[in-house]
């Protein structure tokens, strides 16, 4: 494993899971967190931004700008999570004002300057609704050769979890995932088939608290409400941990099984609209664009998480 800091810009919806995954990006030593830009997804814009300074706030970012980009999908009507998410995007913790403002850039800006001063050396990360990486490759197509690659959460290769066919980031916005899944640039997707793996069983929740840093008892109090809304959704007694998988794979890819598929996002389909088609066993003769996880090491991940909010103490 290489000791090289991967360069990320960590485009999210915050969201339990996504405040996790920027828990751990702020901290690990492998990753160089550069931006933050923010989407709307699991709740309205105004309220995932709010929500993704609220964290950077809990986890000391500093010098890192946070930009508030796209407020609505493309095309389709918004939709938003807030059976999963609560009213706030953020349900459960206390927050007081945060210290950390937002950038006055607009997050699809924020894109576009970070890439196109780098040297082709920064990996986007995308934990929600793929709006504003799709609108910055419209606005800018040069930025597309300056991604080194794109490790998303979303989609899946079996069943869907908003939809019987369709996962909720892709779902949220279809037209945005097919421009990002078409834009010629590797892809890692970590979908529902791999991050109903990551279960954030009770045990590793009271694991978690036990390192006594204000933000692992953020994560504990993040994961009880979290575990509440997706027993009552989805009837889970631990809720899947979906979007640290992609701050986890960049720092340690090791943790995790691929496979090449190509994947194409199903845009037509009454029933189906939204759904990853992942060409699992290469029946269709396309190319692999994507490599899709399909396995992971359950112990040594929750290891990584544990061992991560540990830096914090």
């Amino acid at each position: 494993m290489t000791n090289r800091r991967e360069k990320i810009i960590l485009d999210m919806d915050p969201g339990h899971d996504d405040a996790v995954a920027l828990m751990l990006a702020r901290i690990h030593p492998r990753i160089d967190l550069r931006g933050v830009t923010v989407v709307a997804g699991n709740q309205t814009l105004e309220k995932t931004a709010r929500n993704a300074l609220n964290v950077a706030t809990a986890v000391g970012l500093k010098g890192v700008p946070v930009a508030a980009g796209m407020s609505r999908p493309l095309v389709r009507e918004q939709v938003i999570a807030d059976d999963i998410h609560g009213v706030t995007g953020l349900d459960g913790p206390v927050f007081g004002e945060p210290e950390v403002a937002l950038d006055p850039r607009h997050g699809v800006d924020l894109i576009i300057d970070l890439l196109m001063a780098s040297d082709g050396d920064i990996t986007l990360v995308p934990t929600g609704p793929l709006t504003n990486v799709a609108v910055a490759l419209r606005k800018e197509p040069r930025i597309a050769e300056r991604i080194r690659r794109i490790v998303l959460m979303g989609g899946a290769y079996q069943l869907g979890n908003i939809t019987p066919a369709a996962e909720f980031n892709i779902y949220a916005d279809p037209e945005a995932a097919h421009v990002v899944f078409t834009c010629g640039r590797p892809i890692v997707m970590m979908g529902l088939d791999l991050t109903r793996q990551a279960l954030c069983t009770r045990p590793v929740v009271q694991r978690i608290r036990a390192l006594g840093n204000p933000v692992a008892v953020l994560f504990a109090e993040l994961m009880e409400f979290f575990t509440k809304t997706q027993k009552e959704v989805f009837g889970w007694e631990a809720p899947p941990l979906h979007d640290p998988t992609t701050v986890a794979w960049v720092a340690d890819p090791t943790l995790f099984e691929t496979k090449p598929m190509h994947v194409e996002v199903e845009l037509r389909g009454e029933k189906t609209y939204g759904r990853t088609c992942c060409d699992f066993y290469g029946i269709t003769g396309n190319g692999a664009n994507a490599e899709v996880a399909v396995k992971l090491d359950v112990p040594r991940f929750w290891d990584f998480v544990t061992e991560t909010l540990a830096l914090y103490s």
